[in-house]
């Protein structure tokens, strides 16, 4: 249930405004508030709170641009969490359209929950999520290997060249052992780039759930466990 004093706290936020509109409203952020990005403003289920994200999260603004909340916004009539769904839309992209042939396939217990993960050889962050991702059970884990540092190249390729690509790629980021295959073989690193790049990924790590959802950053175990519990994964 919602605390009362949130309730009073969003109530008392409105309270007085005349309405805007979206356009108005980004004209006074930018005024008043230039350095400020907030992103995708757009109306919401309450009169005079507009929505926008922040630094990847969802924040709530009002019309006059000069107050920001952060936090939840849920439907008193069936408890539903509006901020979760906006998340998921905002953050989300068609899992059926990944060619999850082309990337490393890793498989622990039943396999029956699946993650896209884009890893980037040389970055520490992803070396990190790697371990982290070895304390999950039960799990697919498609690695779409994604060389955006240019001395990553060579390696991300080599890895295709191994007998075991799964096993390379985890020998390579948790033990730092370098792939011995040949150095010419087929592999998919160049569509991955471009596939990355339509994902508007400039980054890594970045997580992907089965239903969509995306998440940057280097996640513990405990967290990606987390949300497949909120997702219902």
């Amino acid at each position: 249930m919602i605390k009362k004093v949130v309730l009073l706290s969003m109530l008392s936020f409105i309270c007085g405004l005349s309405f805007a509109d979206v356009g108005s409203v980004q004209s006074k952020l930018q005024q008043q508030h230039p350095k400020l990005k907030i992103e995708d403003i757009q109306t919401t289920a309450m009169t005079g709170i507009y929505s926008g994200t922040m630094d990847g999260k969802v924040v709530y603004l009002a019309e006059d641009a000069q107050h920001i909340l952060v936090g939840s916004m849920f439907r008193l009539q069936d408890q539903k969490n509006l901020t979760q769904d906006l998340l998921l839309k905002q953050n989300s992209i068609d899992w059926k359209k990944l060619p999850l042939q082309d990337a490393v396939k890793t498989v622990r217990g039943t396999g029956k929950r699946q993650l896209a993960v884009f890893s980037d050889p040389n970055c520490p962050y992803c070396k990190q999520l790697e371990t982290e991702l070895s304390q999950l059970n039960d799990v697919t884990i498609y690695t779409f290997i994604y060389p955006i540092k240019t001395q990553s190249m060579a390696v991300a390729k080599q890895v295709f060249c191994e007998k075991d690509p799964a096993l390379a790629w985890s020998n390579l980021l948790s033990k730092g052992i370098q792939p011995t295959g040949n150095k010419a073989c087929a592999n998919p690193i160049e569509r991955n780039l471009a596939l990355g790049q339509s994902l508007s990924l400039r980054g890594t790590p970045a997580i992907i759930f089965s239903n969509g959802f995306k998440v940057m950053g280097s996640y513990p175990a405990k967290d990606i466990q987390k949300i497949w519990q909120e997702l219902g994964l």
